[in-house]
């Protein structure tokens, strides 16, 4: 006796080939953020593409959001009608190439490897074609599938998901939302909120043979890290107790010195000195206790005498979603069904972009094809089972979120 999802399934083996056809014209596209390069170009593969499946794609140019900068495009489609959506939900912009060839896809073994084929072209191809199924064999919704795809989410947002989510009509309707990340096989229902920040500290220049005559940055800032240091021991001791491996990264997190400059030569007093300050948030912890605590260190500093100024990168919610809740039940069950076991649920160990919709109430997961070690690498690839895996368990869930 057949299965009721078989004729899905089967719609989604037919387009096999095209989903690895399409993940290899976008890896071809080095979509490299920062800057943001060939944003236009990315953003218009992509809807040539959905016009191809029958949908009606739109493009949203986004200004960009400092001097010098080009600017963003997200694209939108929908497929059913009514109140209720499901959304689908990706980014095309990957980070710098690290090697030669990486914009080259090629296929070895069973592998597809270039930049942005695990994180995350191949979730995009897989979200796509999951609709192209849906529509192939007519399932009848009680709702809408909404894709969006947008840019900018290595950086923060700000020409795609942040800017998107400003509007009043961001997530209308929304009874849950997927995001096709590289999850290595597991759910990932929780994530730590952000606030990254760079900390630039003033001194006065002098010769080294009259530094008595000049106030030294570097030794300023060593005075601020010391500060910074306390918290970070303190925070550390706190664990989240949402799964996540290894178990050291259940701790809550304070790095610094991701990013340092300053200086100008080994026999001045440097004039300036910068670095960064990442405070990664985990969901139990209340985001703005955290931030204003951070703060207060600079602005006790400040007035202690230590010149320097503070210029927030990005800032981020936690979010967390119950294993019990029906879209985690459904997905749950999508994967057992098309990989023969259930996923485990685990908590995301950096940011996503899941926060914005959760910010709205709207119920989010991350689960790609893509591997979450290899992604950003200088080997980057992802399985090629994995992207029809992956379009099959989207138009399941859609398929079951928006039964009528």
């Amino acid at each position: 006796m057949s299965r009721p999802e078989e004729p899905l399934l089967d719609a989604v083996d037919a387009a096999q080939s095209e989903m690895i056809d399409f993940t290899r014209e976008l890896v071809a596209i080095p979509s490299e953020n920062p800057p943001g390069n060939e944003y236009a170009r990315c953003a218009g593969a992509i809807a040539k593409k959905l016009s191809e499946i029958g949908l009606t794609p739109r493009v949203i140019e986004v200004p960009a959001p400092r001097l010098g900068e080009s600017p963003g495009y997200c694209v939108t489609a929908s497929y059913g009608e009514g109140e209720r959506a499901l959304y689908f939900h990706g980014h095309y912009d990957v980070v710098p190439h690290s090697v030669e060839g990486q914009f080259d896809p090629v296929i070895k073994q069973s592998n597809l490897l270039g930049r942005g084929s695990s994180d995350m072209k191949s979730g995009l191809a897989s979200m796509v074609f999951a609709i192209q199924a849906l529509r192939s064999v007519r399932a009848r919704l009680n709702g809408r599938v909404e894709l969006v795809i947008v840019p900018d989410e290595e950086t923060g947002g700000e020409r795609g998901t942040a800017w998107l989510s400003r509007s009043a009509d961001f997530g209308k309707g929304g009874i849950g939302m997927m995001t096709a990340e590289p999850t290595s096989g597991v759910v990932w229902n929780a994530n730590r909120g952000a606030i990254s920040l760079r900390v630039t500290v003033k001194g006065k220049p002098a010769h080294v043979g009259l530094s008595c005559q000049g106030v030294n940055a570097f030794e300023r800032m060593l005075v601020i890290a010391r500060e910074l240091e306390k918290l970070k021991t303190e925070i550390e001791l706190r664990e989240t107790a949402f799964p996540v491996r290894p178990r050291a990264a259940r701790r809550s997190i304070l790095m610094m010195g991701g990013e340092c400059r300053g200086g100008s030569n080994f026999n001045v007093v440097p004039e300036s000195c910068s670095f960064t300050v990442d405070r990664r948030i985990n969901p139990e912890e209340d985001a703005e206790t955290e931030k204003r605590r951070l703060l207060d260190i600079f602005d006790r500093l400040r007035s202690d005498g230590i010149d320097h100024e503070v210029e927030i990168l990005q800032e981020g919610s936690s979010a967390g979603l119950p294993e019990e809740h029906p879209l985690a039940r459904t997905l749950a069950q999508a994967v057992e069904s098309v990989n023969g076991k259930p996923p485990a649920f685990e908590m995301c160990p950096g940011l996503l972009e899941t926060r914005f919709y959760a910010q709205r109430g709207i119920p989010a997961l991350a689960y790609g094809p893509g591997i979450l070690a290899v992604s950003h690498g200088p080997s980057e690839f992802v399985p090629i089972r994995n992207i029809r895996d992956c379009a099959a368990v989207y138009a399941l869930v859609a398929q079951a979120m928006l039964a009528e």
